[in-house]
C-alpha cells in the first residue's frame, strides 16, 4: 500500500514537472478572479502565507547566484510579485470593509493571518503598529526603492555605453585568434543580455516605487471607508469602527508591506550584485575576513 502510494505521488510530481510551463498562465488568470471574486478568509490566508514564502524565496535566490543574469527573470517576476500583491491588496480591502457584518467577530473578517499581523506584530496597540507600518514605507520609499532605482538606472546606462567597447574587444581577440567563433557569439550574447537585464531593471524599480505609493493610498481608503460604512451602514460606535478598522488596515498594511519589502532589497541586491566566483554570503565573509588587521582593530 505504501509503495503504491509512493509511485502515485512521484506520477503527480513527474507531470506537474512536465507541465510546469502552465504555472504562470493559469496564475496570471487566477489573478482577474482573485480580484472580483469575494474570497472566503481561508484561502485569503493561503494566498497572503504564499506571498510571504514567494518574497523570501526570491530573496533568497538573489543571494545564492553568482551572477545577475543567472537571475535574468527578475524583473519580470518583479512585476507579477507587484501585481498580484496588489490584487490580494483589493481582495482584502473588500474584506476589511465589509468587517461590519461579522459583528462580534469583526476583527476576523478578513482571515487570521491580518488579524494575527495586527495583534502580534503590533504588541497589541494599535499605535505600535501604525508606527511600524509608518517606518517600513519611509524605509521602502525613500531608502531602498528610491536607491534601487537610481542604482538601476545608472547601471543601464553606463552597460549600454559600454557596449561598443566590449563588442570591439571581443572583435580584437577574434582577429587576434585568442578566442574561437563559438566563444565570441557566446561573448556578445552575455553582452547583449547585461543590456536587456539592466534596460528591464530601469524600468520594473518603478513598480516598486509605484507599489510604495499605492500602499499608503489603500491603506487611508481602508481606514476612512471603514470608518464610515462602519457608522452608517452597520451602525457601529465610533470606538468599535476604529479599533475594528483600523486593526485590520495595520494587519493588512503590515501583511503587504513586509513582503514588498523583502522583495525592494532583492532588486536592491541584484542590481548591485557584480559578477563573481562565488555567492554574495561566501563572497561577504571573505572579503570581510581577508584583512586581519582591521578585525583585530575593530
Amino acid at each position: 500500500m505504501a509503495t503504491a502510494t509512493v509511485i502515485t505521488r512521484s506520477r503527480w510530481l513527474q507531470r506537474l514537472h512536465d507541465s510546469r510551463e502552465l504555472i504562470f498562465p493559469i496564475a496570471s488568470v487566477s489573478l482577474i478572479f482573485v480580484m472580483l471574486i469575494p474570497l472566503p478568509t481561508t484561502l485569503m490566508d493561503v494566498l497572503l502565507a504564499a506571498n510571504l514564502a514567494f518574497a523570501a524565496v526570491v530573496m533568497l535566490t538573489t543571494i545564492y547566484v553568482t551572477s545577475p543574469l543567472e537571475f535574468s527573470v527578475f524583473p519580470s517576476l518583479l512585476l507579477a510579485a507587484t501585481l498580484f500583491r496588489l490584487v490580494l491588496n483589493c481582495a482584502t480591502t473588500r474584506l476589511i470593509l465589509t468587517a461590519g457584518e461579522q459583528g462580534a467577530g469583526a476583527t476576523s473578517a478578513a482571515g487570521h493571518v491580518i488579524e494575527a499581523f495586527g495583534d502580534f506584530v503590533a504588541g497589541g496597540s494599535l499605535a505600535v503598529g501604525l508606527i511600524i507600518f509608518i517606518i517600513l514605507i519611509v524605509i521602502q520609499f525613500v531608502v531602498i526603492t528610491k536607491g534601487a532605482t537610481r542604482i538601476s538606472e545608472v547601471a543601464a546606462r553606463f552597460t549600454l555605453d559600454g557596449m561598443p567597447g566590449k563588442q570591439m574587444a571581443i572583435d580584437a581577440d577574434l582577429n587576434a585568434g585568442l578566442i574561437n567563433e563559438a566563444e565570441a557569439r557566446r561573448r556578445r550574447e552575455v553582452i547583449a543580455n547585461e543590456a536587456d537585464f539592466y534596460g528591464a531593471m530601469d524600468g520594473a524599480s518603478k513598480f516598486v516605487r509605484g507599489d510604495a505609493i499605492a500602499g499608503v493610498i489603500i491603506t487611508l481608503v481602508n481606514i476612512i471607508g471603514g470608518l464610515g460604512i462602519g457608522m452608517l451602514k452597520y451602525n457601529m460606535s465610533w470606538n468599535q469602527c476604529f479599533e475594528v478598522f483600523t486593526k485590520l488596515t495595520i494587519g493588512d498594511g503590515l501583511v503587504s508591506q513586509i513582503p514588498a519589502f523583502i522583495i525592494s532589497i532583492s532588486a536592491g541586491l541584484i542590481v548591485t550584485r557584480s559578477t563573481a566566483k562565488t555567492n554574495l554570503g561566501e563572497e561577504l565573509i571573505s572579503q570581510l575576513t581577508s584583512k586581519p588587521r582591521a578585525l583585530m582593530v575593530a
